[in-house]
């Protein structure tokens, strides 16, 4: 195997080909950020990644602001990225946030417990699926200093992380730094175009890549097909 190679965890997927405009697959030991508002598919993203790590064996773990376990395993079935086995036979491990602390309460400390809890970093992607919206209560410049370098003590175990952000959450002063130390950043634009809406994926950045790169991808997100290029989004 090219050692190059052995360095990517791989999410080929033939039925879209995304991992043709991502470089073949994530750089071990990479921060990614997918950057977008609401509506914009940063889930859906996240979803279809998770399913090509885990159809190539690779172990991961989400922490979900958004979905209990049946919810996501519901979604991901409405997509047809079958998962259970993989939630069952523990390469997949999924933590629902706010089934244990309500929509309705602040997210308090939870920085502390993304750095202290045991267990969320033996995988080998971990991601956080809304991580603006985990900390936007629990969060300062110095205290996104400190959870940047803790992250990238983590990658530097050979580990992926994943961020999904709402810059919307967050001031420009927290955001700038997770930004600007992002190996891999994805920045998601929603427009209405002919009374029909177009996503279009921008990939501002993509250090360490091994293959090619596309600037940007247009998408959507359909019913039992889940993630599908869409070459006609993009001029």
């Amino acid at each position: 195997m090219d050692p190059m190679k052995a360095d990517l965890i791989r999410f080929n997927f033939e039925r879209d080909g995304l991992h043709r405009h991502l470089g073949g697959g994530l750089p071990k030991g990479t921060l990614t950020i997918i950057s977008g508002t609401v509506g914009s598919g940063k889930s859906a993203i996240l979803q279809r990644l998770t399913y090509g790590f885990l159809l190539h064996h690779y172990s991961t773990t989400i922490i979900s602001t958004e979905l209990t376990t049946k919810g996501f395993l519901d979604q991901m079935d409405s997509l047809d990225y079958p998962t259970k086995k993989y939630l069952m036979d523990g390469t997949l491990k999924f933590v629902p946030v706010f089934p244990i602390i309500g929509k309705a309460r602040q997210r308090k400390d939870f920085m502390s417990r993304l750095k202290s809890t045991r267990g969320l970093y033996e995988t080998d992607v971990i991601a956080v699926d809304t991580f603006s919206a985990l900390v936007m209560s629990d969060i300062d410049e110095s205290r996104s200093l400190e959870m940047i370098s803790f992250f990238k003590k983590i990658t530097g175990r050979n580990k992926a992380i994943i961020l999904t952000v709402d810059p919307s959450d967050l001031p420009p002063s927290i955001v700038s730094p997770f930004r600007s130390v992002a190996d891999i950043l994805i920045e998601l634009k929603t427009e209405v175009v002919e009374g029909s809406m177009e996503h279009v994926m921008y990939i501002t950045r993509f250090s360490h890549a091994t293959g090619p790169v596309s600037n940007a991808v247009g998408f959507r997100i359909e019913p039992r097909a889940g993630f599908i290029v869409d070459i006609t989004s993009v001029a």
